[in-house]
């Protein structure tokens, strides 16, 4: 008999498999989906032996998830809601460090930090070190070249990223974030500005993608 591999629900099908395939189990995105469709996956997955983390949350749907799994804790920063069931140990000898350009971009890197956390790994965070004053960066440079791997949030331009990018020999992962005026498009522009980078060995997610770069910096930081 083959094993199974999703678990059906209805309106949504649960993964069960990812974590033997991907190595992390599935998580959750919240946004577009009603309190009680997340609070049901949720409890649901709760039956599992796997950290569970639900992104783009809000009060609502953390208020309907902890009626039916009272462990669940809310990071109202991030959005996001997360409830611990393995006992991981981090590697002492390797961290990621994630950076902010500004006070601004913290929600979206909140949520690459907790989401590496969650995987095991040991996170440290140095924000607001934008370009704008850029002697807070170098303030910074002892931990990030001890850093192994770095995330760079940054909205407006995208320009910190370059500039890490051109300081280390560690894998950055760069962040665009929606934040700044007008003409940044809701963080187009720190896209393309990072997608054009001169700076190599950089790497880029999607705006606001924190998910997706805790996960990809979780991934580099296991390899050996």
């Amino acid at each position: 008999m083959k094993p199974k591999l999703f678990e059906e629900m209805g309106f949504a099908k649960i993964d069960q498999h990812r974590a033997e395939r991907c190595g992390s189990p599935e998580a959750v995105f919240c946004e577009g989906k009603t309190a009680t469709q997340v609070a049901q996956i949720v409890e649901r997955m709760n039956q599992g032996a796997y950290n569970i983390l639900a992104t783009r949350a809000d009060a609502e749907m953390f208020a309907a998830v902890k009626k039916l799994v009272p462990e669940a804790e809310y990071h109202e920063t991030a959005k996001l809601i997360i409830v611990r069931k393995e006992k991981l140990t981090p590697d002492s000898d390797r961290f990621i460090l994630v950076l902010t350009a500004g006070t601004s971009d913290i929600p979206v890197a909140e949520e690459a930090a907790l989401t590496a956390e969650l995987m095991g790994h040991r996170v440290e965070r140095v924000f607001d070190v934008g370009v704008a004053g850029i002697h807070r960066l170098f303030a910074q440079e002892e931990k990030i070249r001890s850093a192994n791997v770095i995330i760079v949030a940054a909205g407006m331009e995208g320009a910190l990223a370059s500039v890490v990018g051109g300081l280390v020999n560690k894998p950055v992962i760069a962040l665009p974030t929606s934040v700044g005026y007008g003409a940044s498009f809701e963080g187009l522009a720190a896209l393309l500005g990072m997608l054009n980078s001169c700076a190599a060995g950089i790497a880029v997610v999607n705006i606001d993608n924190g998910f997706g770069a805790g996960r990809l910096a979780g991934m580099i930081n296991s390899m050996r």
